[in-house]
């Protein structure tokens, strides 16, 4: 469920009104009643009890009551509060029909009512519609709404819930696409929460802010936002705020993959927790890390201490939720399938007797791949069946496409493979409407991309590949190939924490058969027992191929082949294990790509194949760049095509010699960027330089905005990784990461007409140790806009950098050659006429990614 602050109980008393973020409350305005009927008022005191206690199916049968007493009273504006309150027990409840009809109900008696009261109870109830719009996937309603609620509070005077409607809005922007906005929200906020004096309710304002920086992946500022709410509820001294704020604190954490740190945050939070429920879901979060990152007796330490209270606690969505974590947990930790089995049959009752329709499919499902384990294909089938009716029936993709997907291997297992696809392209189908919601949909189950997303792509491809072999089919190698593109640009999404590429694009068949049929594209998709290859010839069928190479052998040879090129002397055992990669990829298409006339070949890699460049590949007596042009796409698509030598050059140059400080231990100094300038300026007369101390956030930005160029090249230290947040360049006063380089660029947009047609990222690498840092190279292609990226995959020597460079712009300019080649040229050249730099770890790192003509 979308992180979403809503009014979460109005009752007609003179206590506060809470809104909630999950279990957390922010304090809102109170409604007072001149003598409110005493069992009306304890109809509602007690629906707000079983509301906040989680019971929110016993909450409804209270709040019906209430609603019916009201009308019989004829008081149309308590009758409007309760059919609110109403309204979010049945969307916790996960029925979001009757919750769409109860606040429609609520706002029209409130239209019909004209008491003073009347503002008052509006803006909250608002509150609440729009949060039911953004589940029903009606994010600009909901967007609209929380607007004339944020206006109603305005009128009220009532700061909190300002603050809270912006934290909405922000959310609903996000889900619109429209990161920039959201985070330009965030901000305002952010300053605004500063200069607001210590309290309760702003220790949980800067919570639910918090939560919502994470969700948008700007983990950094979300984890220091955090800490400010810790410390000011530690100082008021209010364990409940102290606690959310620790767990809230690990959720940040555990996304940045600082897994010890998110396990002490849970044990903290755990250990100060002022109830039960909250006190279990912290250690059921702990423990999930704990399986994950192997430390067996923690887990049998924590594990009966769980159980005992879990045993104890009267039934609720959260314990419900709870038990679901829990048994994914002991699923992947190997505790006995009859154990888990009964602890989802127990949240699975616990759901029926609540009426809570999502969890009710969620322990359904789980209970379903707990017989998947035990191979029972039959249960396992009807229960994960069953579990998608009720998610179908509740319109929630978010839950439906994990049901198709575990129906999909069910029906594999069972010899039905034409089923299985079906299954597959329908749970593909949902996670596609989602897009860029889908890092931010149910928080309360475990998620991760890696675990509940990729290997729906992969599996879907292998099944299809499978299929091929006795089916053979150019549509379904097509079909897999749009599987793997649509895998990258999910990695893209999630990387980012939004949809981002909208931009108009170029498919690749379109350009290899028709603007450059001397270009071939190879697509080597790495599945758990083989390699598999399709490759489009120009003006032919697409083909494929298997090798017979596990993902384990592929990764362990790619991973020594990156080690070996970042070794001095281990020239022959690069060649040796490039020539093996040459021989899965190349070998088998050798005297085809010979035959067509084929002079550049075009990757669009997968996986770990991304941390080694293409060029490197040996034959046993030449390297491929030696033979072809090399370049990499994202995919099936590229930005709008045009060939770089129909266009004249100009070129906005930034460099910086000396890291600026706190960077100077990790990145060494450049000394040789002004003669890389120099070679620059040589080639292209139209080039506006920014070096050393004029190369800094604010220059860069005011140039950007000012200066007619179409490629930007930035010789500077720079850092690729699987995390925006370190995903940066440096210049003069500090790093500039990709979110900020992509706002900066966007703004250049708005102003200027010219394309952006190359980035140069001359000193860049890739994050030691990450086997995804490439999807930082990806994310900043995109982000930039650029139709063409040039970068090096690691740091080398600055002096064979200006060398390579110089060659490559003046290969560009003077022989009017394609991108790709211009890079192969001053490749070639750095390889055979510069003995000090022949290794390939000089020459080698470089890549295009993108337009390569």
């Amino acid at each position: 469920m979308l992180l979403v602050l809503v009014t979460a109980f109005l009752c007609v008393i003179t206590f506060p009104v809470a809104a909630t973020l999950e279990t957390q409350h922010i304090a809102t305005f109170g409604v007072s009643i001149q003598n409110p009927p005493a069992q009306t008022q304890d109809l509602l005191q007690q629906g707000k009890m079983l509301y906040e206690a989680g019971q929110f199916a016993e909450a409804a049968k209270v709040l019906q009551q209430g609603v019916k007493s009201y009308r019989s009273q004829g008081n149309e504006l308590r009758q409007a509060v309760a059919l609110s309150n109403l309204a979010l027990a049945y969307q916790k409840l996960g029925n979001l029909t009757q919750a769409q009809q109860a606040i429609t109900d609520s706002l029209k008696l409130l239209e019909k009512s004209s008491t003073g009261e009347n503002l008052q109870v509006l803006a909250p109830i608002l509150d609440i519609q729009g949060s039911i719009q953004l589940d029903l996937g009606q994010a600009e309603q909901a967007l609209n709404t929380w607007q004339h609620a944020e206006a109603s509070y305005k009128q009220l005077g009532d700061q909190n819930g300002i603050t809270r409607d912006r934290i909405n809005q922000a959310q609903a922007w996000q889900v619109l696409g429209f990161y920039r906005r959201a985070l330009t929200i965030l901000t305002q906020l952010q300053e605004e929460l500063q200069s607001k004096p210590n309290s309760v309710s702003k220790a949980v304002e800067l919570r639910s802010f918090g939560n919502a920086l994470q969700l948008a992946g700007d983990l950094n500022q979300s984890r220091q936002v955090l800490q400010q709410s810790l410390s000011i509820a530690q100082k008021l001294d209010s364990p409940q705020d102290v606690s959310a704020a620790l767990f809230s604190l690990g959720n940040t954490a555990q996304v940045q993959q600082d897994f010890k740190g998110a396990i002490q945050f849970y044990q903290q939070a755990a250990a100060i927790a002022p109830n039960p429920i909250s006190k279990v879901q912290a250690q059921v979060n702990q423990l999930n890390l704990l399986v994950n990152t192997g430390q067996t007796a923690a887990v049998q330490t924590l594990l009966p201490q769980i159980q005992t209270q879990l045993a104890q606690l009267p039934a609720s969505v959260t314990t419900i939720y709870a038990q679901i974590n829990l048994a994914q947990s002991l699923m992947k930790f190997g505790t006995t399938p009859k154990a888990i089995a009964q602890i989802c049959a127990r949240a699975l009752q616990q759901a029926e007797d609540l009426a809570d329709k999502r969890a009710e499919s969620f322990a359904q499902g789980t209970l379903g791949s707990v017989y998947e384990q035990t191979k029972q294909w039959s249960i396992a089938q009807n229960l994960t069946q069953q579990a998608l009716t009720i998610a179908q029936t509740i319109n929630a993709p978010d839950i439906a496409y994990r049901w198709h997907w575990q129906l999909g291997r069910l029906l594999k297992q069972q010899g039905e493979i034409e089923g299985a696809i079906v299954s597959y392209d329908t749970a593909i189908s949902e996670l596609q409407t989602l897009r860029s919601d889908l890092v931010v949909v149910n928080r309360d189950v475990q998620f991760s991309f890696k675990e509940s997303v990729e290997p729906v792509y992969r599996e879907s491809v292998e099944l299809l590949l499978q299929f091929q072999q006795t089916h053979p089919s150019e549509p379904i190698l097509d079909k897999a190939r749009q599987r793997i593109e649509a895998l990258q640009l999910a990695e893209l999404d999630d990387f980012f924490r939004e949809a981002c590429i909208n931009a108009k694009t170029v498919l690749l068949d379109t350009i290899v058969d028709k603007d450059n049929p001397t270009a071939a594209i190879v697509y080597p998709i790495i599945l758990p027992d083989q390699l598999q290859v399709i490759v489009k010839i120009p003006n032919q069928p697409l083909r494929n191929y298997t090798v017979n190479k596990s993902q384990n052998e592929v990764e362990g040879t790619i991973k020594q082949l990156r080690e070996y090129l970042l070794e001095p002397d281990r020239t022959e055992e690069v060649q040796a294990l490039s020539q093996e990669v040459y021989g899965w990829l190349i070998k088998e298409i050798e005297s085809d790509l010979q035959d067509s006339g084929v002079k550049t070949l075009v990757f669009v890699l997968d996986g770990i194949l991304r941390n080694v460049p293409m060029a490197i590949l040996y034959d046993g007596q030449q390297y491929l760049v030696e033979k072809y042009a090399v370049a990499l796409s994202l995919g099936l698509q590229l930005l709008a095509l045009k060939p770089l030598t129909q266009t004249k050059l100009n070129v906005l140059a930034a460099g910086l010699v000396q890291p600026p400080e706190g960077f100077q231990q990790q990145f060494p100094p450049l000394p040789e960027i002004k003669s890389e300038f120099d070679s620059i300026s040589q080639a292209i007369a139209s080039t506006t330089q920014l070096l050393n101390r004029d190369f800094n956030s604010k220059n860069l930005e005011s140039k950007v905005n000012a200066v007619p160029f179409n490629v930007l090249h930035l010789a500077t230290h720079g850092q690729f990784s699987s995390s925006v947040e370190n995903t940066f360049i440096l210049a003069d006063d500090g790093p500039i990461n990709v979110t900020q380089f992509d706002s900066l660029l966007r703004r250049r947009d708005q102003t200027r007409s010219e394309a952006l047609e190359m980035l140069v990222l001359s000193a860049c690498q890739t994050a030691t140790g990450d086997n995804r840092a490439t999807l930082g190279l990806a994310g900043a292609s995109v982000k930039a806009g650029a139709r063409s990226t040039l970068a090096s995959l690691w740091h080398i020597s600055d002096k064979s950098t200006a060398i390579l460079i110089g060659e490559f712009y003046r290969e560009l300019v003077k022989n009017e050659v394609t991108k790709a080649e211009a890079l192969r040229r001053a490749q070639v050249k750095l390889l055979k006429d510069y003995p000090n730099y022949s290794r390939p770890g000089y020459w080698a790192p470089y890549v295009l990614v993108g337009n390569w003509l």
